[in-house]
């Protein structure tokens, strides 16, 4: 048993209460360890601001889907008009609405800028690739919780935005029309589908999201915050074991962020009372009409945080694969005759060139367009491992590492 704290009779009360706290939890202990006795760099600048409104943002959508969930009902014939419900006959249950589909183009926003800056100062490179391994499962967790929610106001875009993307499961080989069919629980999309999404929208996901957010803060804060110059402040600390080139994260760094919040929630608040379908980016207008299977939209595309991958995906055409295979037997020749390799392995690069070859014209080009739109997030799971520059901070790397992170924003 842990040997008990004793404190002077004379205490305040608040005093006695936290030392009754502490002897049974270790509450001032996590207060220093993360909070007053964290040390954070001095230099943090305005990319720094993004982590915490990340976690602002996750405590808005926790908050307001769980008033939601009050009266949603994941029923295909109940869900639009449950949706309509909320807006017109729940009290403030628009405002509610608004700022969950709000919060979730903000919460992009906020994890796309979280995540440039990240990449900008190098905060993937050792010691933090775990820091960095579990904010990218945590954005791959971001994905599926938006792309789960988006079906469940039952519209006419959502339903058949889920309808494409689950149909792209189906161009997997072998597996593909199975995996589809597990996916909407039914050969078409429908209640089955609107249920499995509702759980994992409201339980699963969740709760892996929350998961892995608390691994990253633990992470981070067992090797210590990146910063702009990218030099570790704890190999220069006080005979006190303090590092020189740090300050407590609180108050400096709350404060900090205060300010950040404050002007978050001014833009955030102005677009929730004044524009809260921002033009039909946040909300589109088809989703303001109920789910019709037998009316399909004119123009089907995803919300605009999924567009990017969309493009991935409409990209690889047919025509492309041609292309690609050019590339693909160009690139394999340019190896073979210019560069210098061991005899040996000129054999196996050819071999490897018809193999591909022929795998991308005996598969699906919408298989490909998948295998593309997937390697670009699965490759970012990899970048502490395929960065070998000498320095980290974009400050010291060459003027076109900055073109090139600008042509990628």
């Amino acid at each position: 048993m842990a040997e008990m704290k004793e404190i002077s009779p004379n205490a305040p009360a608040s005093a006695k209460l936290l030392n009754w706290v502490d002897n049974r939890f270790p509450l001032s202990k996590l207060y220093n360890e993360h909070m007053g006795e964290y040390y954070a760099p001095k230099n943090f600048n305005f990319w720094y601001f993004f982590g915490s409104l990340a976690m602002l943002v996750l405590v808005i959508q926790i908050v307001t889907g769980i008033f939601l969930v009050m009266h949603y009902k994941p029923d295909a014939a109940l869900a639009f008009g449950s949706v309509e419900y909320i807006m017109r006959d729940v009290p403030w249950g628009w405002l509610v609405r608004y700022m969950h589909s709000t919060g979730a183009s903000a919460f992009f926003v906020v994890v796309y800028l979280h995540m440039f800056r990240g990449l900008i100062y190098g905060s993937y490179r050792k010691p933090r690739e775990l820091i960095w391994v579990f904010g990218c499962a945590i954005f791959l967790c971001l994905m599926a919780e938006a792309f789960m929610g988006y079906l469940l106001p039952w519209g006419q875009m959502s339903y058949w935005g889920a309808q494409v993307i689950v149909n792209l499961f189906a161009a997997i080989p072998f597996v593909g029309p199975d995996l589809a069919l597990l996916i909407r629980g039914d050969y078409v999309v429908g209640d089955a589908t609107l249920n499995r999404f509702f759980s994992f929208h409201v339980i699963a996901v969740p709760l892996v999201l929350l998961g892995l957010v608390v691994a990253h803060i633990i992470a981070l804060h067992e090797v210590g915050s990146n910063n702009p110059d990218g030099i570790e402040i704890k190999a220069n600390k006080d005979k006190n074991g303090i590092p020189l080139d740090g300050i407590p994260f609180h108050p400096y760094y709350t404060v900090h962020d205060i300010f950040a919040v404050s002007m978050f929630l001014m833009v955030f608040s102005a677009i929730v009372f004044f524009a809260p379908e921002f033009g039909g980016y946040f909300l589109e207008y088809n989703n303001f009409i109920p789910a019709d299977p037998l009316k399909t939209p004119l123009h089907i595309a995803p919300v605009w945080y999924f567009t990017p991958y969309y493009s991935m995906l409409r990209a690889i055409t047919d025509e492309m694969m041609y292309a690609l295979i050019a590339s693909v037997l160009a690139g394999a020749a340019l190896l073979v005759f210019k560069v210098k390799m061991p005899s040996f392995l000129k054999p196996v690069v050819v071999v490897g060139a018809l193999v591909v070859t022929a795998m991308m014209l005996s598969i699906d080009a919408k298989f490909w367009g998948v295998v593309v739109m997937g390697g670009a997030v699965i490759i970012l799971f990899f970048l502490p491992w395929l960065d070998f520059s000498p320095v980290k901070s974009i400050r010291y790397r060459p003027n076109w590492h900055k073109y090139l992170y600008a042509v990628f924003v």
